[in-house]
């Protein structure tokens, strides 16, 4: 038991000066690298700013954490007794953020105890799933909103299924005993190749009475910041 103990008090050994630049140094590079991963992935989508410059700032943290702990369990367990109080209750918009998250934490431990080779050999393989099947982009989407008379509601949604058919998916539909609005969701190609007769969608919903305004929004999950 003595021994026990005295091996969870003995101390792994003092790092050299280079040794800890080192550790802090492969962090930073890595840690930009993900951010460059992040930028490219979230580009156009769901990117924050904010949140990628903080990601590097993990892995350095946690790089910076590892290198104190070393070897040394009973600091570990002192540790980890001290962030189990620590709660997190940031809301995570995109759930590639987890993905991006747990990256950083792993790539830091991996540099905070000097195992760099897996560190770049994961992080190559997780930039690459990422670059090819992560890429995703939602500011194709669009939505057609068209307020008119209620009386000619049926003639509004005859239009609309002429130039789109079932390509035009309808997501909100409402009415009042004078008015009726409606909600369209379609691709920005659709909308684009949609001509009937040599006249827009636009053009020929202005055609039906009573017809209040025909607006095209175009989608975007960015986030400022």
């Amino acid at each position: 038991m003595r021994d026990i103990l005295e091996g969870m008090l003995a101390e792994s050994g003092t790092l050299t000066t280079e040794e800890i630049f080192m550790h802090i140094l492969t962090a930073v590079i890595l840690g930009l690298f993900i951010y460059i991963s992040y930028y490219i992935s979230h580009s156009g989508t769901a990117y924050s700013r904010k949140f990628n410059i903080s990601l590097v700032c993990l892995t350095v943290l946690t790089a910076t954490v590892m290198t104190v702990i070393g070897n040394n369990l009973s600091l570990s367990l002192g540790m980890v007794g001290a962030l189990s109080i620590v709660r997190f209750r940031t809301a995570v918009k995109d759930t590639r953020d987890t993905i991006y998250i747990f990256w950083t934490i792993v790539v830091g431990i991996c540099c905070g105890v000097a195992d760099y080779l897996v560190a770049c050999m994961g992080s190559a393989v997780i930039f690459v799933i990422l670059l090819i099947m992560g890429h995703v982009k939602n500011e194709n989407r669009v939505l057609l909103i068209v307020k008119g008379s209620r009386m000619h509601a049926d003639e509004i949604e005859k239009v609309i299924f002429s130039y789109f058919d079932q390509k035009a998916t309808l997501r909100t539909k409402n009415t009042t005993p004078t008015s009726v609005e409606f909600i369209y969701e379609l691709s920005r190609k659709i909308l684009t190749q949609s001509s009937k007769n040599g006249k827009s969608i636009t053009t020929c919903l202005y055609e039906i009475p009573d017809t209040q305004y025909v607006d095209i929004v175009a989608q975007s999950d960015e986030i400022n910041g």
